[in-house]
Protein backbone atom coordinates (compact mmCIF):
# COMPACT_ATOMS: atom_id res chain seq x y z
CA UNK A 1 0.00 0.00 0.00
CA UNK A 2 1.35 3.41 -0.49
CA UNK A 3 1.71 5.40 2.17
CA UNK A 4 0.14 8.88 2.67
CA UNK A 5 1.89 11.87 2.48
CA UNK A 6 1.63 15.06 4.69
CA UNK A 7 0.02 12.85 7.69
CA UNK A 8 -3.14 14.52 7.07
CA UNK A 9 -6.61 13.00 6.12
CA UNK A 10 -7.59 13.76 2.62
CA UNK A 11 -10.99 15.86 2.66
CA UNK A 12 -13.86 14.92 0.93
CA UNK A 13 -17.66 15.26 0.47
CA UNK A 14 -17.44 18.61 1.62
CA UNK A 15 -15.84 18.02 4.55
CA UNK A 16 -13.54 20.27 6.07
CA UNK A 17 -10.81 20.01 8.48
CA UNK A 18 -11.11 23.46 10.64
CA UNK A 19 -8.10 24.33 13.26
CA UNK A 20 -8.47 26.52 15.81
CA UNK A 21 -6.29 29.99 15.50
CA UNK A 22 -5.91 32.50 18.31
CA UNK A 23 -6.43 35.80 16.93
CA UNK A 24 -5.64 38.73 19.33
CA UNK A 25 -7.40 40.86 17.10
CA UNK A 26 -10.81 38.57 17.17
CA UNK A 27 -13.37 39.41 19.20
CA UNK A 28 -13.58 37.08 22.20
CA UNK A 29 -17.21 35.95 23.16
CA UNK A 30 -18.04 33.97 25.90
CA UNK A 31 -20.43 30.56 25.14
CA UNK A 32 -22.23 31.29 28.15
CA UNK A 33 -23.27 35.44 26.44
CA UNK A 34 -24.15 33.85 23.48
CA UNK A 35 -26.66 31.80 25.48
CA UNK A 36 -27.82 34.23 27.27
CA UNK A 37 -28.84 36.91 24.78
CA UNK A 38 -30.21 34.11 22.38
CA UNK A 39 -32.61 33.59 25.95
CA UNK A 40 -33.42 37.32 25.63
CA UNK A 41 -34.06 37.48 21.83
CA UNK A 42 -36.59 34.41 22.55
CA UNK A 43 -37.85 35.81 25.51
CA UNK A 44 -38.67 39.31 23.74
CA UNK A 45 -40.04 37.90 20.77
CA UNK A 46 -42.27 35.56 22.79
CA UNK A 47 -43.55 38.95 24.87
CA UNK A 48 -43.90 40.45 22.02
CA UNK A 49 -45.70 37.97 20.00
CA UNK A 50 -48.15 37.65 23.01
CA UNK A 51 -48.98 41.74 23.77
CA UNK A 52 -49.29 42.64 19.54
Amino acid sequence: MAKKSGGRLVSSAGLVTYYDSEDRRAIQISPQSVMIVAAVIGIATILLNAFF
